[in-house]
């Protein structure tokens, strides 16, 4: 047979498959995502990255020879929209598949009724949250590995202790509720871990605007080091204050939320100068692969028409939790729960976010989370963002891209 025969037969038979998957009934995956809220700087561009595999899904002839479509429904970012939106999903869009929307508290708010309902859930951007429930059907899209809790914080700590002379004490601030207790929970055993004096350790509301008191307060405890465990709207109130207040620890930063999201950080521009805080993946050597390239090239397309955050890495898991789910479905040539569950608590995932396996509660068996600092940024321009040439990444030191300066006040006089 000829060149141009295998290459016809080849052709025919992918749009044989394709023709096929289009005319089955569609594999039917079902969600909730904030779209709109304080959580829609995160929720739209994990969408899109869904999106995108679900038409790289398609393009590919579908799964178990059906097409893929996703049924999904803004719960406004409030966690009280949750179980409705799942319990639709499950009993009137007869979905044969769920997957969580962004952050822990709407995980939280839909995994008893993935428990009841015996659904495999993979969550995206939890914290801790099967550690109430240890669900067995539950794995979760964060590359925080087996200690949680810990994770978000363990770079900042591991930078701090190196830096000589070593700071000594910390003060800890968090917003009370589900993400800032969990991963404020993980700061002060690593803090004790670290041998470093706790002298503030107090949450504040989540409706909290002004933040100018609470800087002040911390401020009077002269800590070395300050870790915040915020959302995204606290972690901007924070950053002005300590800027208004003119406070200026050691180092600070550890596991504030918002930083990943372009559009905060261009609207901080220069004051985010020194924050030293957590990034879930990076471009950078070492992690960086062809696939999460390609990914991101059309990421940033769409982004970009839609209207979202084009430079976001965090629809990098986003569109990962979708690939593990279409891994374990096309290995298991399944769609039942519980068959999808066994396989994915043994089986290894190649994926744009990395190569990794889920271990207890459904955690990453490894902790893969980079801790970044921000350096030389001159502008409010997005531009500043297009690169790492303005988030260096400081740990592990096997991915390093630079080197943290410290102290703060260092940083802020150059």
């Amino acid at each position: 047979m000829g060149k141009t025969a295998r290459w016809f037969g080849a052709a025919l038979l992918v749009a044989l498959a394709t023709s096929s998957a289009q005319a089955a009934d569609p594999i039917k995956v079902g969600l909730g995502m904030s779209l709109t809220g304080k959580l829609a700087g995160n929720g739209k561009p994990a969408l899109i990255a869904m999106q995108i595999w679900e038409d790289d899904t398609n393009a590919q002839g579908g799964l178990l020879g059906r097409p893929v479509k996703l049924i999904y429904y803004d719960d406004q970012s409030e966690p009280g929209n949750v179980p409705g939106i799942y319990s639709k999903l499950l009993d009137v869009d007869k979905v044969d598949l769920i997957v969580s929307g962004y952050a822990s508290t709407q995980i939280a708010a839909a995994m008893p009724l993935a428990i009841e309902r015996r659904k495999l859930f993979i969550g995206l951007g939890g914290t801790a949250v099967n550690d109430a429930f240890h669900y067995p059907m539950y794995f979760n899209m964060v590359p925080n590995g087996p200690s949680p809790k810990a994770a978000f914080t363990h770079g900042f700590f591991k930078v701090a202790a190196a830096q000589n002379p070593r700071p000594e004490t910390i003060a800890l601030a968090y917003a009370d509720a589900e993400f800032g207790q969990n991963v404020c929970q993980g700061a002060r055993d690593n803090a004790k871990e670290a041998g470093f004096k706790i002298v503030y350790d107090k949450s504040y509301p989540p409706a909290t605007i002004d933040f100018s008191p609470i800087v002040r307060v911390i401020a009077a405890n002269q800590p070395d080091l300050m870790v915040l465990c915020s959302y995204p709207l606290d972690t901007v109130g924070i950053i002005k204050a300590m800027h208004e207040v003119g406070f200026k620890p050691k180092m600070w930063g550890g596991a504030m939320v918002g930083l990943q999201s372009t559009a905060l950080k261009a609207q901080l521009g220069p004051l985010l100068n020194g924050i030293v805080n957590f990034e879930a993946w990076a471009p950078v050597k070492g992690v960086v692969t062809p696939a999460a390239t390609d990914f991101l090239r059309k990421y940033q397309v769409k982004a970009t028409a839609a209207g979202a955050d084009a430079l976001s890495y965090f629809p990098v898991s986003a569109y990962a939790d979708l690939q593990v789910l279409g891994q374990a479905i096309a290995a298991t040539n399944s769609l039942k729960d519980d068959v999808l569950a066994a396989y994915m608590h043994k089986a290894e995932f190649k994926t744009v976010l990395g190569d990794f396996r889920f271990g207890q509660d459904g955690e990453w068996s490894e902790n893969h989370l980079l801790e970044v600092q921000f350096q030389n940024i001159k502008s409010n321009s997005i531009e500043e963002f297009r690169d790492l040439g303005t988030e260096i990444v400081v740990y592990p030191p096997e991915l390093k891209s630079g080197d943290a300066i410290y102290p703060y006040e260092k940083i802020l006089a150059k």
